[in-house]
């Protein structure tokens, strides 16, 4: 896994082929997968950082899945 401000998470298996983040349940289950896991993660992760820089105090971040578009 790397990180590029510019390109959030990068993530490859040990033989160099692309890889994607998951939320996976305690069962083994995926919960959801791909690019759309990665940018919340890091979203996230900056999120505690500029709190964390600004001494804000609230180093623990949250975020929800997204609403599904309404029909």
């Amino acid at each position: 896994m790397s990180a590029v401000s510019y390109q959030g998470f990068t993530l490859t298996t040990p033989d160099g082929e692309p890889a994607q983040l998951a939320v996976v349940d305690k069962d083994g289950r995926v919960i959801e997968a791909g690019p759309e896991v990665a940018r919340a993660a890091w979203d996230v992760a900056i999120e505690s950082y500029r709190n964390f820089l600004r001494g804000a105090g609230h180093l623990r971040v949250l975020s929800k899945p997204p609403e599904p578009p309404k029909q």
